[in-house]
């Protein structure tokens, strides 16, 4: 195993910048932040642009990885995190278009993995997201496939505001929808796992790992505290909103030693790639390595 962070904290840092450091203090691997270089998402954790996919050379794509290579660090995966189903058609064209522009990507880099969502319209139900998910999300995995490069999905349900309310921005949440994506595309796609999205929906994470672990092909190190009093107050028919906190690993209520058990015994020997999304270390960029620091020296015994 390898262990490393997603870049996306560090928007206003260059890549090779954000290497320096990372190679410096011990990590090995970086899953790198690919949204579109000009007018990307505004949420939170999502818009960074470490390297800018459209008309990437072959030349360039060497240069970075050499870079990288340079300082003690590969490459994990490209991430970058749409809603490819999204309600709006001309949204989905437009996310879809660079999603394969990252994949192409990934291919002249010899990166591996391509990490992403499948998506989700909030209005509609599971069951209708997926009859579009079959219609429009098959072109995506075939052009990964024919690039070489594995498409990683996320376990994230996308619901941590009344925006994304009730359904979700993705519905690759849970194991009835996994069994259909495995059933559908079969070997041409595999998960990016992460422990924290299982922790506030009951779902038992080992359990989880048991059963798809072998189509694990990255993972997230990413911690979830359940704030009980706010579940009190708002109960779960708010699905998560107001009681699931982002935390950092060691932080939360994830059991790292028995996802990592759980991890061996799948025989999962990939990156682990530890991704902030907690508040408490955020504001400046000494905070932000603040909390990645803390997450390296929880994980690090577990990563060998």
């Amino acid at each position: 195993m390898k262990l490393g962070i997603l870049t996306a904290p560090f928007a206003d840092t260059e890549l090779n910048a954000v290497a320096d450091w990372a190679g410096s203090v011990g990590f090995e691997a970086l899953e790198v932040a690919c949204w579109p270089a000009a007018a990307g998402e505004t949420r939170r954790y999502a818009g960074t642009s470490h390297i800018n996919v459209d008309g990437l050379s072959k030349g360039k794509a060497s240069e970075i990885t050499g870079a990288l290579k340079d300082k003690g660090v590969s490459i994990s995966g490209l991430g970058y995190y749409p809603n490819p189903l999204h309600a709006d058609a001309e949204h989905r064209a437009q996310v879809i278009g660079h999603l394969k522009k990252v994949i192409s990507a990934a291919a002249l880099m010899k990166v591996p993995v391509v990490n992403t969502f499948l998506g989700g319209d909030r209005t509609l139900n599971v069951d209708e997201n997926w009859r579009r998910a079959e219609g429009i999300f098959g072109e995506v995995v075939s052009h990964a496939k024919d690039n070489g490069v594995m498409l990683a999905i996320e376990n994230c349900p996308m619901i941590f505001s009344y925006d994304e309310y009730p359904g979700g921005h993705n519905i690759a949440y849970s194991p009835k929808i996994w069994r259909r994506m495995f059933e559908t595309w079969g070997k041409d796609i595999g998960m990016n796992f992460d422990p924290s999205h299982l922790i506030w929906q009951m779902i038992d994470p080992v359990r989880f790992i048991h059963e798809f672990g072998e189509r694990m092909v990255h993972v997230h190190a990413k911690d979830l505290m359940i704030d009980q009093d706010k579940l009190y107050e708002n109960g779960i028919m708010s699905l998560g909103i107001g009681w699931q906190v982002p935390r950092m690993p060691g932080l939360g209520d994830v059991k790292w030693n028995d996802i990592f058990a759980a991890l061996y015994r799948a025989k999962y020997d990939g990156s682990v790639i530890i991704e902030h999304e907690d508040r408490t270390f955020e504001g400046t960029d000494e905070k932000v390595k603040r909390g990645f620091l803390l997450a390296r020296d929880i994980l690090r015994p577990f990563v060998k």
